[in-house]
């Protein structure tokens, strides 16, 4: 088992070329997994076969994708106010799908708070209302996105009330801001998703601790009811690998180019 998770932000829109805007990098990297040979899994079907629960051989030759933060841009074609018409995500993974023949799909790790995602929209976005979870549920029954975690608000330092523990994901050291961040965050995406139920997470800053990794996500699982969570340290999931810290690898961040993600894919 060597399976690279490959992360991705839709909001990530700095211009249009492959280095500063994520949904070029996307359709590209895409083209490139299918000139490899490499199959999209969904990034469920990795954390399965991790914990003994399928075949090693349901990840073999594949990749997982991930989104992160759950804005409009994952789902909806937008008009950036700067950078023009933007193909949001799900149209870039049916273009794939309907080019190749060959199955897609991905996770997206969102933001939970409705409060928080409309603060975020103002502070982080254009202030258009393009921060909803209206399409959360389409997504999840459409079958081409799965709607996981990102926590409850990300401990974002622009929301009201931000203390100097925000803006960081490693000040949630406790049972009380751990429970608020993860169990409330999948609690409230379980009631609006039902039946399905949220089972990952991905870090809010790729950040976590000692707290979170020894006590709360292994100690209370069955309070929060998660399967495993993702960081963003650039390896592949492999056997042994931290059921509580799977390392994942960002788009912008560990690779630029498609000619470094090939690079990065061959090692």
């Amino acid at each position: 088992m060597r399976v690279p998770v490959l992360a991705y932000h839709s909001n990530n829109v700095s211009g249009n070329d492959y280095a500063d805007n994520d949904h070029v990098a996307l359709a590209t990297d895409l083209r490139l997994l299918a000139r490899l040979g490499l199959r999209v899994v969904p990034l469920a079907t990795v954390v399965d076969v991790l914990l003994g629960d399928a075949p090693a051989s349901a990840v073999e030759g594949a990749v997982a994708l991930s989104f992160d933060d759950g804005s409009w841009f994952d789902w909806h074609d937008i008009d950036h106010p700067t950078w023009g018409p933007q193909r949001g995500f799900a149209g870039i993974l049916r273009d794939f799908a309907a080019e190749s023949g060959a199955p897609v799909h991905a996770t997206s790790f969102v933001i939970v708070s409705p409060q928080a995602r409309a603060t975020l929209d103002r502070t982080c976005l254009a202030g258009r209302g393009w921060w909803g979870d209206e399409w959360w549920r389409p997504a999840q029954a459409e079958g081409l996105l799965a709607i996981e975690s990102h926590g409850w608000d990300h401990n974002h330092p622009t929301l009201p009330g931000a203390t100097d523990r925000a803006g960081t994901f490693r000040t949630i050291d406790d049972y009380d801001a751990a429970d608020a961040q993860i169990r409330q965050a999948a609690d409230w995406l379980d009631a609006f998703l039902a039946p399905r139920r949220s089972r990952l997470f991905a870090y809010p800053y790729g950040e976590t601790n000692d707290y979170l990794l020894r006590e709360y996500l292994p100690g209370h699982a069955g309070r929060h009811r998660l399967r495993a969570a993702f960081g963003t340290e650039a390896a592949p999931v492999s056997p042994g690998a931290h059921r509580w810290n799977l390392p994942r690898y960002i788009a912008g961040a560990h690779w630029k180019s498609p000619g470094e993600l090939e690079r990065l894919l061959a090692g």
